[in-house]
């Protein structure tokens, strides 16, 4: 199995953000689907993709697909696959999935085939009745959309968004892998200010940072993959190694979070020194109605709160109203606001030249995109 078939599982509405990013891998044979890019590459491919993709949630091995009606179908297509080349005698190999429009419609009916199919492909190889699954993990899921089965192995174990840094979560945080996306559709850049003035536990500085000094987000975790066979430990610290050879330490950096809680402050200081770029953010408590900024063409991201709990709409139309003045102080800035509120525009006063719908967790929001006239060439982007 030197060409492999990888899945790339991205969250509603980023997929043609991850492809980027797995084209910028050297990853150029691919398929974007709703909510996932399948890809080809080889076993160095899991972990490079795994250490470095910003905006997947997960990379998952594809061991086949094909069209299933009945059971019998289900159990023989799913026998026929080649799981001996990948799970050794003493996995284990749990069945996770989930079915749309098909005709096999029984999930746990459908994990209990999938199971017992590859139990006895097992069989077959190592010669035994019993298989105790005391060894390393391989996550098995079988996903039915439209009577196509797709059956991959989860590589990654915890969520791609868990970078290593984000230990303490203050409220209502942004998942890394979401802020990290917004970033990447932003026309924001190392060399353009950034400013977050709702930063909470840093999430979208720290990642900003993370981005400008082209530190892999997964460099400070480990992956369910690294504990199989099936992957020479080389791989793994080859690609860890480029990894850490691609880091920029000497950069100027202009990256701004504040906030009107200290404590969220606080959170986003120690996020930001586990993450080692604290030298790259700065942080200070203050409301929205204080920002300033003595530089031009510069950008504001935020993920301000959203209004969902009960009797907290009154107050989130007004900060609304109040982003909407403060921002527009900004002329030569473009600004992004991701939120679930449909009247957010209203509120805000005025009209998104771009809107994305996007999913924070399981909450499709918009992400309204507000462009500023573009930065003049050779500008060091102060007010003069």
């Amino acid at each position: 199995m030197s060409k492999l078939q990888l899945i790339a599982v991205s969250v509603f509405g980023t997929e043609a953000i991850t492809a980027r990013e797995l084209k910028k891998l050297g990853y150029f044979e691919q398929k974007v689907e709703d909510g996932k890019v399948t890809f080809t590459g080889d076993k160095l491919a899991i972990c490079r993709t795994n250490i470095w993709l910003r905006t997947a949630s997960r990379v998952q091995l594809k061991i086949g697909d094909f069209k299933a009606y009945t059971f019998d179908e289900l159990f023989e297509q799913t026998k026929a696959l080649p799981w001996d080349e990948i799970i050794p005698v003493n996995a284990e190999f749990p069945v996770v999935g989930y079915s749309i429009n098909s005709k096999l419609f029984s999930v746990s009916d459908c994990q209990a085939i999938v199971k017992k199919a590859i139990v006895e492909k097992l069989k077959q190889k190592y010669k035994c009745e019993w298989f105790e699954e005391s060894g390393p993990r391989y996550k098995i899921e079988v996903a039915i959309l439209k009577d196509t089965v797709t059956l991959s192995i989860d590589t990654s174990g915890a969520g791609l968004h868990k970078r290593g840094y984000r230990k303490l979560v203050g409220g209502a945080p942004i998942k890394e892998t979401l802020a990290s996306a917004m970033l990447l559709i932003s026309h924001w850049n190392k060399d353009r200010v950034l400013l977050d003035p709702m930063c909470g536990s840093g999430t979208i500085p720290v990642e900003a940072a993370m981005i400008a000094k082209n530190i892999a987000p997964g460099l400070g975790r480990e992956f369910e993959s690294e504990k199989w066979d099936f992957i020479p430990q080389d791989l793994w610290d080859e690609a860890r190694d480029e990894a850490y050879d691609a880091i920029i330490e000497d950069i100027d950096l202009r990256i701004h979070g504040s906030d009107i809680d200290e404590e969220a402050i606080s959170l986003a200081r120690y996020h930001a020194k586990k993450a080692g770029v604290e030298d790259a953010i700065h942080l200070q408590r203050m409301p929205v109605s204080d920002i300033s900024s003595r530089y031009k063409y510069g950008v504001i991201m935020c993920n301000p709160p959203y209004g969902e709990r009960l009797g907290e709409m009154d107050y989130v139309k007004g900060l609304y109203k109040e982003m909407g003045k403060v921002f527009r102080k900004f002329d030569t800035w473009s600004y992004y606001v991701i939120s679930s509120d449909l009247e957010f525009e209203k509120h805000f006063g005025k009209k998104a030249d771009k809107k994305r719908k996007l999913y924070n967790g399981s909450l499709l929001c918009n992400f309204y995109q507000y462009f500023g006239p573009p930065p003049p060439k050779n500008t060091n982007m102060l007010i003069t």
